[in-house]
C-alpha cells in the first residue's frame, strides 16, 4: 500500500488517498477514475510528499511516554499501599465476606479488600451492596 498526497488542478483542493502501488495509481489516474472529494473534477495530480521517517526511540515524546507510564505505575503503588494498610484482604473470599457485613449487620473497624470476579461484584451491586474494582499491579520493577 502507498499513500499519495493528491491536488486538485481544478479547485487546489488537496488531499490523501491510498493505492495498492504506484502502478495501481498510474492505471486509475489514466482511466479517469480519479476525482477531487470537494469539486469532482478529474484534474487530479500526485503533490510533493516527503517521506515519513521514524524518529530514534530516544526521542521526546518517547521520553514523555515514559515518564507518564512512570507515574502510572507509582500512584497505583500509592493507592495499593494504602488500601493494604487500611482495609483487610479477605482473599478469594470477598463476595462472601462484604455479604456477611452487608447481611449480618458486622461492624467492622476495616473495610476489606479481595479477589472477586466481574460477574460476583456485579451481584453485589444488583443486592445494593457496595462494591469496586481497580486495577492491581504486582509490586515489580517498572
Amino acid at each position: 500500500m502507498i499513500k499519495y498526497n493528491l491536488v486538485c488542478k481544478n479547485c487546489e483542493f488537496s488531499f490523501d488517498s491510498w493505492f495498492a502501488s504506484s502502478k495501481e495509481y498510474e492505471k486509475l489516474k489514466k482511466k479517469n477514475f480519479l476525482s477531487c472529494h470537494n469539486c469532482k473534477s478529474k484534474k487530479i495530480q500526485k503533490s510533493l510528499m516527503a517521506p515519513k521517517l521514524m524518529k530514534p526511540a530516544s526521542s521526546k515524546k518517547t521520553d514523555l511516554s515514559k515518564r507518564k507510564i512512570k507515574e502510572f505505575y507509582k500512584k497505583i503503588n500509592e493507592y495499593q499501599n494504602f488500601i493494604k494498610k487500611n482495609f483487610d484482604y479477605v482473599g478469594k473470599n470477598f463476595a462472601y465476606e462484604a455479604r456477611s457485613i452487608y447481611y449480618n449487620n458486622k461492624k467492622k473497624t476495616k473495610g476489606i479488600y479481595g479477589l472477586a470476579s466481574n460477574n460476583e461484584i456485579k451481584e453485589l451491586k444488583e443486592e445494593g451492596i457496595e462494591a469496586s474494582t481497580l486495577p492491581w499491579i504486582e509490586n515489580k520493577k517498572h
